[in-house]
């Protein structure tokens, strides 16, 4: 996050001139969660599927502390058009959360569009944590045990991108199954399992 009032004011001008300039209508997503967590390499994984899917897209980490455990961001723009920007995203479309714990310390929901998505790693049903954030368009699955129960590890950003684009299918199901066999070659199935998982239960109130 911008370290001033200042330089977050400055962050939203250049986007607004860059936008206004290029004419750009973009998608953009920020996800938290905690170093090792793999938040970094779930909005790769999707950016890469936007592309190969024809559009554009862009991901890249916030450039915080990225120690294990330690709250981490990374941001991800998706345009029919190239992208020139390349700021922090502090206005997004959709806000991707891996650990709600992050919400006793990260105000999660700064910037949200009003009519923004949040995609939560939680047990509970969208109405409640509508009810909690004030928000109206709520996803939620329960990332940690799907991926305790087809990984064996509480890790789910893999998990979690089946809930997003269960809410927005932004890109192509096979491509993104694909880059997941890619990237994690040796346990690509129970991945994928756990992809296919979250995209079936994941609760969607919109």
């Amino acid at each position: 996050m911008p370290r001033s009032g200042y330089s977050h004011v400055a962050c939203i001008g250049i986007r607004i001139y860059v936008i206004f300039l290029f004419g750009l209508k973009m998608t953009e997503i920020r996800f938290h969660g905690r170093g090792g967590q793999g938040a970094v390499t779930s909005a790769q994984i999707f950016a890469q599927a936007v592309i190969e899917g024809g559009k554009y897209a862009t991901a890249f980490p916030s450039f915080g502390s990225e120690r294990r455990g330690a709250p981490v961001q990374a941001f991800m723009r998706i345009s029919d058009e190239k992208i020139k920007v390349r700021t922090g995203i502090y206005e997004p479309d959709i806000v991707v959360v891996l650990d709600i714990s992050l919400m006793k310390t990260v105000p999660i929901t700064n910037g949200l569009k009003k009519d923004g998505l949040i995609v939560l790693n939680s047990r509970l049903e969208p109405l409640q944590w509508q009810k909690k954030l004030g928000v109206k368009n709520i996803v939620t699955v329960d990332a940690t045990n799907i991926a305790l129960q087809e990984l064996g590890s509480p890790i789910t950003n893999i998990v979690m991108l089946g809930a997003l684009l269960k809410a927005k299918p932004l890109a192509k199901l096979d491509i993104v199954e694909g880059l997941i066999r890619e990237r994690f070659v040796r346990i690509a199935e129970k991945e994928i399992n756990a992809f296919r998982r979250a995209y079936k239960e994941a609760r969607v109130m919109q």
